[in-house]
């Protein structure tokens, strides 16, 4: 790891991933510091890029989104990766795009509202120059997503 970490810093990452809203007074007294170091190391934290964000986590099916498919796309050339990242990342519906190894050149984590939304966002990204292939998998049921990392008190 490259950052060094107490124990405190770890109890603070660790409860704001469980619970992001957290009041800062319930925080200190549950780390046994005044809200201002506790604010002072929240800020700390994030400057250190350690936290880059706080988010609410909704719920997709309550918005009609009911497809979660993960999309295998293969991108011929170099030439066309860039183009490729610039137009995914315009896309609301795809949630996480990654460069991968093995097969396709990228996957696409992405949420739509039903089969026809699904199959023309499909057909969108199958008509954009250098897309050679798509593969994709509908989820039938998820178990576990989440974005909390493991983290670890560093000496």
């Amino acid at each position: 790891m490259k950052h060094q970490l107490d124990k405190t810093d770890v109890t603070i990452l660790e409860h704001l991933q469980k619970e992001g809203r957290t009041q800062r007074n319930k925080l200190a007294e549950r780390v046994n510091l005044s809200v201002p170091s506790v604010s002072e190391r929240m800020r700390k934290l994030e400057e250190r890029n350690l936290i880059e964000g706080y988010y609410a986590v909704l719920n997709a099916k309550e918005f009609d989104y009911d497809i979660t498919a993960f999309i295998f796309v293969e991108v011929d050339g170099s030439q066309n990766y860039q183009p490729f990242v610039e137009k995914v990342i315009d896309i609301p519906e795809v949630l996480e795009c990654h460069s991968i190894t093995g097969d396709g050149s990228h996957i696409l984590k992405i949420r739509t509202r039903n089969t026809e939304s699904f199959e023309k966002l499909l057909s969108h990204i199958q008509s954009w120059d250098g897309v050679s292939k798509t593969k994709s998998n509908i989820v039938l049921s998820s178990f576990k997503e989440t974005r909390e990392l493991p983290v670890d008190e560093t000496k």
